[in-house]
C-alpha cells in the first residue's frame, strides 16, 4: 500500500513539473529605455519602441474640440491628477490614433513622466498580468492604447477589456489610464445587438453587459467624415509643415483630383497625398 508519504511526494513533483511549465513572471522595466512599449505576452514582456510612428500635434487639422479635450484630460492625468478613459470613435483615418501618439509626445515634451504602453486586441486577455506589471512602477504614469478595438458575437476579450475600465476587486492602478479607438460607438456591429435583442428571453439584459462597455469610457470623442475644405486644409497645413513649394491653385486641383480617385476625404487620404508630392519634389517625410 502507498503510504501517506508517497502521495505527499508525488503531489509535490505534480506542482513543481507546473511551475517549470508556467512562464515566470515578467520583470518590472526601469522604463528609462524608451517613453513608449509595445506589450508581447507569452512570454510576457514590454518591448521598447525608440521612435514612436507620429505626427505633430500641430498638424492634426479639422479635430481641434477633440484635439483640445483629450490633451487637458493626458496632461491633467500625467500631473497626478484625475482623468478619465477615452474612447475615441468615428470616421476611418481622421486621426484617431494620430491624436493618442500625438498627445503623449507632448506631455513627454513638458517633461511629465508618462509613458506609452500598446496592446492589440488579441492579447487583452493578458492585461490583468501587464496592470500588476505597471502598478509597481510607481514613479510614472501610463498611457494604455488599444486601437481599432471592436467585438464580434462571440467575442470575449471585452470582459478582459472590462478589469482595466471598472479595476475588478483589485482595482485599476492609479498610475493606468486607457485610451481606445474604434470606429464603432458601441465596440459591436449594430446587427449583432439588435440581434441579441430580438432572440433573448430578456432583451435588456441580453446586451447590456456589451452595449454598456463603451459607457465606461468617461470621455468619447467623435470624428466624422471632413468637408472638402477640412481637407483641403489639412494638405495645405502638411505642405507649410514641410516647407513644400507649391502654387495654391495647383495644390486645390492634385486634391481634389486625388480624393477622387480614393472615393473620399480623410486626413489619411490628405497625408497620402502629401507623401506623394514629396516624393515628386525630393523632400523627406
Amino acid at each position: 500500500m502507498r503510504g501517506e508519504g508517497d502521495e505527499t511526494c508525488a503531489l509535490t513533483r505534480i506542482a513543481e513539473a507546473f511551475e517549470r511549465l508556467a512562464p515566470p513572471p515578467a520583470p518590472v522595466p526601469s522604463f528609462t529605455e524608451a517613453t513608449a512599449y509595445v506589450w508581447h505576452p507569452d512570454p510576457d514582456r514590454l518591448e521598447p519602441v525608440e521612435i514612436v510612428n507620429r505626427v505633430d500635434l500641430v498638424q492634426l487639422i479639422g479635430i481641434d474640440r477633440s484635439k483640445d479635450t483629450l490633451l487637458a484630460n493626458t496632461l491633467q492625468f500625467a500631473r497626478g491628477f484625475g482623468a478619465n478613459n477615452a474612447l475615441l470613435w468615428g470616421a476611418r483615418g481622421m486621426g484617431k490614433s494620430s491624436l493618442v501618439k500625438a498627445v503623449h509626445a507632448e506631455a513627454v515634451a513638458q517633461g511629465l513622466p508618462l509613458v506609452l504602453v500598446e496592446i492589440a486586441r488579441e492579447d487583452l486577455g493578458s492585461v490583468g498580468r501587464l496592470l500588476a506589471i505597471l502598478g509597481h512602477a510607481r514613479d510614472r504614469r501610463f498611457l494604455l492604447f488599444s486601437d481599432d478595438l471592436s467585438f464580434s458575437h462571440d467575442d470575449t476579450q471585452y470582459k478582459s477589456l472590462k478589469a482595466v475600465l471598472d479595476g475588478g476587486i483589485n482595482g485599476r492602478p492609479g498610475n493606468v489610464i486607457l485610451y481606445a479607438t474604434s470606429n464603432r460607438r458601441h465596440l459591436m456591429p449594430r446587427d449583432m445587438i439588435d440581434n441579441e435583442r430580438s432572440t433573448a428571453i430578456h432583451p435588456g439584459e441580453a446586451v447590456e453587459e456589451k452595449v454598456s462597455l463603451s459607457d465606461r469610457f468617461g470621455l468619447w470623442l467623435g470624428f466624422h467624415p471632413c468637408s472638402q475644405e477640412e481637407y483641403l486644409a489639412m494638405v495645405q497645413g502638411y505642405c507649410d509643415a514641410y516647407d513644400l513649394p507649391i502654387e495654391p491653385e495647383l495644390l486645390r486641383a492634385e486634391a481634389v483630383e486625388w480624393q477622387a480617385t480614393r472615393g473620399g476625404r480623410s486626413g489619411r487620404v490628405a497625408w497620402q497625398l502629401f507623401t506623394d508630392l514629396a516624393g515628386r519634389h525630393g523632400i523627406p517625410v
